[in-house]
């Protein structure tokens, strides 16, 4: 059995989720955390990683009987034939995802430490935040620098300077 990717209609990847999971067939739909804005409040929902692609696993002739379910818009085709995921690419999606879920959010007015570079274990408190960066405040030189996001970490609550 192979990992096989199907096409669903906009919006129905968790419908088509438990549909298929009601026929016993191994799928999985890779989801993640966003917060979303409405006018009256903030929420973190689970949206699809992949929008309107979801992956199974079974046999190819079984592929054909999953267009039936309703939602399910078209089987993925790679060079004339269905497309096939690897295992250790399923894997590789889920470790993204866990990994993903424990990083945390950094935003302005947080207190950080810097983990690398040439400021490695000093703090600061976030001023501004951009795509890659970071501009940081640091107390103890009085000065203001960028530092890349990768090399930040978030000051545990207790942990304060």
């Amino acid at each position: 059995m192979s990992w096989f990717v199907l096409y669903t209609s906009a919006r129905a990847e968790k419908r088509v989720l438990d549909r298929i999971s009601e026929m016993e067939i191994e799928v999985y739909l890779p989801l993640h955390k966003v917060k979303r804005r409405w006018s009256d409040r903030i929420k973190l929902i689970e949206i699809p990683l992949f929008n309107s692609y979801i992956f199974v696993k079974c046999n190819e002739h079984k592929l054909r009987e999953l267009l039936l379910i309703y939602g399910v818009s078209r089987i993925v085709y790679y060079l004339g034939k269905p497309a096939i995921v690897r295992d250790c690419e399923i894997d590789s999606i889920k470790e993204f995802l866990e990994v993903a879920a424990h990083k945390e959010i950094i935003t302005c007015g947080d207190e950080v430490d810097i983990i690398c570079g040439p400021f490695e274990n000093r703090g600061g408190k976030v001023l501004e935040i951009g795509d890659k960066w970071a501009k940081l405040y640091l107390k103890e030189l009085g000065a203001k620098i960028y530092v890349s996001l990768l090399e930040l970490s978030k000051k545990e609550i207790g942990n304060k300077k």
